[in-house]
């Protein structure tokens, strides 16, 4: 079976931070913030472009497993994305603002065109879900 790609790494989330373009790293820099205050975590880069909050080991019925973040982001060149936000609340995502979600990620081009209370409600509530659905 093949092995997770992602996993956490030693690099450091500010040399990571610091070496995006404006806009975006001043949207990754608030993303740090929101997570670290919702997951009372510090930041940890899992792979080359993923920033990171707490961990958990999984295990499918597949037999895969791995580790993940219990909460993460990722700069991406057309949209800051947030994984784990396959169980967002439909209601509170109506009212978020501009954003895409595929699957369990959510793209916000800018963070300027969301509602940060409702965003920060959405990361809140992932975190829990996958905390509680992974813990031992």
């Amino acid at each position: 079976m093949p092995q997770n790609k992602t996993k956490a790494t030693a690099a450091s989330v500010d040399a990571f931070l610091d070496a995006l373009p404006e806009p975006r790293r001043a949207d990754a820099k608030v993303l740090v913030k929101l997570m670290q205050s919702v997951s009372r975590q510090q930041p940890k880069m899992w792979g080359p472009s993923i920033v990171g909050f707490g961990s958990c080991h999984y295990r499918y019925d597949s037999g895969r497993e791995g580790d993940m973040p219990l909460i993460c982001f990722s700069p991406r060149k057309s949209a800051s994305v947030v994984y784990n936000m396959g169980s967002a609340d439909k209601a509170l995502l109506d009212k978020l603002g501009k954003h895409e979600l595929s699957g369990s990620c959510l793209h916000i081009k800018k963070l300027s065109e969301v509602d940060a209370k409702v965003l920060k409600t959405l990361v809140a509530e992932s975190f829990a879900k996958t905390r509680a659905q992974h813990s031992t």
